[in-house]
């Protein structure tokens, strides 16, 4: 009998496209350092953190409410020094919307725009077509509320400069 989960095994795997949790220091050291205790999935208010990749912690916004609020309660109770101070910028990184979305298929939906607190994804009016969401990378603050807005899941949350992680 063939074991299909063991199939992973052998596929490359890519990095993640955001930090595991807001205000991480630096991804190889968290792998080093964090004993997977799960107080930060526990602690997390929204519940978007998760069991990932060999049990450490990572993001999901399709998880509880879906969104990251920046309460740094994942970093308060963690016992090891992975994180920054809260004063900090969380994580540098943006919504980036594909071509599945229903705007680029002329069908109008401004659940992203609905979703986005800081007003990050604006809409600019096309003739004869629905308006297309755009998204300010300077106003993004990453916290995921447009992903699990999105109803057919056209958001996704991409690094910003990846040699800052």
């Amino acid at each position: 009998m063939v074991d299909r989960s063991r199939r992973q095994l052998f596929t490359r795997r890519s990095q993640p496209s955001l930090p595991r949790l807001p205000w991480l220091k630096n991804e190889a050291e968290f792998t080093d350092i964090c004993f997977r205790c799960e107080r930060c999935i526990k602690a997390c208010e929204t519940n978007i953190l998760v069991k990932g990749d060999g049990g450490f912690p990572q993001v999901d916004f399709s998880q509880g409410e879906g969104e990251c609020t920046f309460c740094y309660q994942c970093a308060d109770v963690c016992p090891e020094p992975l994180f920054l101070a809260q004063t900090e910028q969380p994580w540098a990184t943006t919504a980036t919307i594909n071509e599945g979305c229903m705007a680029s298929n002329n069908i109008e939906c401004r659940s992203c725009g609905d979703m986005c607190e800081p007003q990050a994804i604006q809409f600019q009016l096309q003739v004869g077509k629905v308006a297309m969401p755009t998204v300010s990378s300077d106003d993004c603050n990453g916290c995921g509320a447009c992903v699990s807005g999105c109803p057919v899941s056209a958001i996704t949350m991409t690094r910003v400069d990846a040699n800052t992680q």
